[in-house]
């Protein structure tokens, strides 16, 4: 007689099932309903195939389409692998590579047998795909050794798959899936940690589309052969699929780079990857943000600093950075170099500097000038910081990833028990400027040790309760405010708050932060004297609201798609002409609105009034003051706003007066 295991429910229940059962057994013993609503389980907090047996007593939840997260993760995983089984059929001696699944979906990277794959290729592809979901083809995982699983790859010509398995952790269980009956003409395998749905025909046929092919690099560099990353979207059934490709349309109407380019806002060019031109009317936008930051900073006790650009490498290596973040930096000689024909030469004895990737070992040494005292903290040194990060070029995007940035960056020292305080003010700080901004939605995370990181546990135990500390004592440490804890995903030296917005069109970015550091200055000798008469070390709180400007002015323009709040539009009104004979009076128009401090300009151009409002239009200028012969006569304007088909005639001094009170920045408002 079998041994019976005790299956725990959520609802405290418990079910006796025979050894050999699976989480399918237990659905369909509580019901029909659910045996068919169920596609995966939790086993024991693990999420795990629905057919997978048990191993032993165990707490069960049931996973449904509920269960959104977790359903839209199967479903893109399982598309990722249904793209590769498919392009192996159309495309036989292709390679495949990794296919995991992302925010929206998923891709798969191949290497081609004759040619790179092109978007041409994808709706053969899609047909495929949905021939192998209709076939409602099993799902089934497998145990394999090591060295079975390596000769299997080997002789299937997959030298991609077979150098990764032979680098796996050697206590690592190595699982593969079959598509099909294993083994049987016509199944195909991939290597894969799963989980994944019972069958491919759980999938919905008509909730995927493939969306571009890219080129990619095996493990992602550049020094390795270049494969073909074919992309996908996924969701659990058509209507979020097509509410995604709405939002998808949305969104390339919104691209920055393609707003940037109509405003003449900003450009990049090949002879500076990664670094941003700014155009007279972009710039207006970055100074606009940055004196608006200035004045809150101001506000909120902040004493701004500048640091150096390059620094000596052995200052790198004793902030750990050298080590950790190489690979990013850019390094220079300390030298002047000779040159030949060639170009510059090094010679072998040159000391190393590098451009710094961040401000916060620069502003320790500024802490270190001269004695500090308990009774000078916290300070709180901000920096409008250049920094320059060596980002891949193939990672390169617009404005939202670049190698020069200026961060709004700040460090706060101060002592243990002003941290909860320092963290909840910061909090406040933040919360301020993102809705001044427009931003009022946004998550608030807590990013929790990694496991390769500096500092001892009590530390990373003190520093993360503070955090939790902080932001309970804001109040927002609920699910309204998006309140979640990231195991593994802190920073080396120390936990972080992340702050992610959510934009008009319901996408998030990751850009605020806080972290808690006393590895730093630690590594870096800070000190202060404490009210005990000795030495003791500052808790270090890096710390930045924007991120960097670059990234965030990227992040506003889509957000507004160009139509910005008017104190931050670079040009907040153009005067336009109907005819020639209001000349005089746009110039007296314009003259009035600058005085009263509004960024305008002049259209006289000899062109039909209709033609000059659909071009400002398209450049986003929100206010158009269209003033003719009779305007000049009477002193009045004709103002249109962007989007609004309507005028409203208003007089000079009224007009004056109503956009200077429109153009004043929020934090200066009475």
């Amino acid at each position: 007689m079998s041994q019976l295991l005790k299956i725990s429910l959520p609802d405290g229940s418990v079910r006796e099932m025979p050894e050999g059962s699976t989480p399918a057994d237990v659905a369909a013993a509580i019901g029909p309903g659910l045996a068919k609503a169920a596609i995966a389980a939790r086993v024991d907090g693990e999420l795990r195939d629905i057919m997978r047996p048990f191993e032993g007593d165990a707490q069960l939840a049931l996973v449904t389409a509920r269960d959104e997260a977790d359903a839209l993760e199967l479903a893109r995983h399982d598309f990722a692998h249904v793209l590769a089984e498919a392009v192996q059929s159309l495309f036989p001696g292709t390679q495949i590579t990794f296919g995991p699944s992302t925010d929206d979906g998923f891709y798969y990277d191949f290497a081609p047998a004759e040619r790179p794959f092109t978007d041409e290729d994808l709706p053969a592809i899609e047909a495929e795909m949905r021939r192998i979901i209709a076939a409602d083809l099993p799902l089934v995982r497998e145990v394999w050794s090591r060295s079975d699983l390596i000769a299997r790859w080997q002789a299937a010509g997959e030298s991609f798959k077979a150098e990764w398995a032979a680098e796996l952790p050697d206590d690592e269980e190595l699982t593969v899936y079959w598509s099909g009956e294993p083994g049987r003409p016509g199944a195909w395998m991939d290597m894969c940690r799963g989980p994944h749905l019972a069958s491919t025909g759980k999938l919905d046929p008509n909730a995927f589309k493939l969306t571009r092919v890219s080129g990619a690099y095996w493990r992602g560099d550049q020094r390795n052969p270049q494969l073909s990353r074919i992309y996908g979207t996924g969701w659990l059934n058509k209507k979020q699929l097509d509410a995604h490709l709405v939002r998808l349309e949305e969104a390339a109407k919104r691209d920055h780079r393609k707003i940037g380019a109509e405003m003449d806002l900003f450009h990049l060019q090949a002879e500076a990857h990664g670094s941003v031109f700014w155009h007279p009317r972009g710039f207006v936008i970055y100074r606009a943000l940055e004196a608006y930051m200035r004045r809150r900073l101001d506000a909120a006790g902040y004493l701004e600093v500048k640091t150096p650009q390059v620094m000596d490498a052995r200052q790198w290596e004793q902030s750990g950075h050298w080590g950790k973040y190489r690979e990013n930096m850019f390094v220079i000689p300390d030298e002047v170099p000779n040159t030949e024909d060639e170009g510059p030469v090094v010679s072998n004895d040159a000391a190393w500097m590098a451009l710094k990737p961040m401000n916060c070992p620069a502003h320790v040494l500024i802490f270190r000038q001269g004695i500090k005292s308990y009774r000078d903290l916290p300070l709180r040194l901000a920096e409008m910081g250049c920094c320059h990060r060596n980002e891949p070029h193939g990672a390169l995007h617009g404005l939202m990833r670049v190698r020069q940035f200026t961060q709004d960056d700040a460090h706060i020292f101060c002592r243990e028990d002003q941290l909860v305080d320092e963290i909840a003010k910061f909090c406040d700080l933040l919360d301020v400027v993102y809705k001044d901004l427009g931003f009022g939605d946004y998550a608030i995370k807590l990013a929790l040790r990694p496991e390769n990181r500096f500092g001892t546990d009590e530390m990373w135990d003190w520093s993360e309760q503070s955090m939790r500390d902080a932001v309970a004592a804001t109040g927002r440490n609920t699910p309204e405010w998006g309140w979640e804890e990231l195991p593994g995903e802190g920073a080396f030296y120390a936990p972080k708050l992340e702050f992610h917005l959510t934009d008009a069109i319901g996408r998030t970015w990751q850009v605020g932060t806080i972290q808690t550091d006393t590895v730093l200055p630690e590594r870096l000798d800070a000190s202060y004297i404490a009210e005990d008469g000795n030495r003791h070390r500052p808790i270090m709180l890096h710390r930045a609201i924007l991120g960097s400007y670059e990234r965030f002015i990227g992040i506003l323009i889509e957000h507004y798609a160009g139509k910005f709040p008017l104190w931050l539009a670079p040009v907040q009104a153009v005067v336009a002409t109907i005819v020639s004979d209001a000349d005089d009076y746009a110039h007296e128009v314009v003259a009035a609105l600058q005085a009263a401090g509004i960024r305008v300009e002049t259209d006289t151009r000899n062109e039909k009034i209709n033609y000059k409002v659909r071009e400002h239009s398209v450049g986003r200028v929100p206010n158009i003051l269209v003033v003719g012969k009779q305007e000049a006569e009477k002193r009045t304007v004709a103002l249109r706003r962007l989007g609004e088909q309507q005028q409203q005639f208003l007089s000079l001094d009224e007009v004056v007066a109503m956009l200077k009170d429109e153009a004043l920045p929020p934090d200066l408002k009475g």
